[in-house]
Parts: C-alpha cells; sequence; structure tokens
C-alpha cells in the first residue's frame, strides 16, 4: 500500500468523489484508509460519564486504499506513486514531477 498517515489524498470514486482529505490512518491488512471529513457515517451516542454529551455524532469510516489517489505536495496534482532506491533506502517519488514525496 502505497498511502500512509498524514498525506493528502483525493476520492476517485463512490459519493465523496473530488473531495480531498487527510489520511488518519492507514490500515495495510484490511488494504484501506480513513480519510478526514469523507465517507462519515452518523452515529447514536449515549452520555457514558456524568457532563458528558450524547447525541448524534458524525464519524469518519474507512474508504477502500485504491479509492483514493495521492496528491503530490509539490506540484499539486494527483499522481501514482513511483519507489526510488538511494543509498539503500527506499523513497516514494511522484510519477508526475519526480519529486521525493
Amino acid at each position: 500500500m502505497n498511502i500512509k498517515k498524514d498525506d493528502k489524498v483525493i476520492v476517485l470514486s463512490g459519493k465523496d468523489k473530488g473531495k480531498q482529505g487527510k489520511v488518519l490512518a492507514a490500515e495495510p491488512k484490511t488494504g484501506k484508509v480513513i480519510v478526514e471529513g469523507v465517507n462519515t457515517a452518523s452515529k447514536h451516542q449515549k452520555p457514558r460519564k456524568q457532563g458528558e454529551e450524547g447525541g448524534i455524532i458524525k464519524i469518519n469510516t474507512p474508504i477502500y486504499a485504491s479509492k483514493v489517489q495521492l496528491v503530490c505536495p509539490k506540484c499539486g496534482k494527483a499522481t501514482r506513486v513511483g519507489h526510488k532506491i538511494e543509498n539503500g533506502k527506499k523513497t516514494r517519488i511522484c510519477k508526475k514531477c519526480g519529486a521525493e514525496i
């Protein structure tokens, strides 16, 4: 999986197509990511402690990593991820501009 936490991504398909957001969590085992402001669900929550508020809250639910594409921080475009090995260290690069991600 080429997408990691704190990456900026754009949604390619689904009800949130075209939205951009920051990756809050990546789950490589399931192949899913949680993106800020994308694929939100309403959850009814009871107050558990005294002073805590209950009601309907919005939570971000996971989305398949194949439905999102990385946005390059340098050129600002949605891009595929390439890999480059320098001095024995593997780094991710932008396929459009060649910048290191």
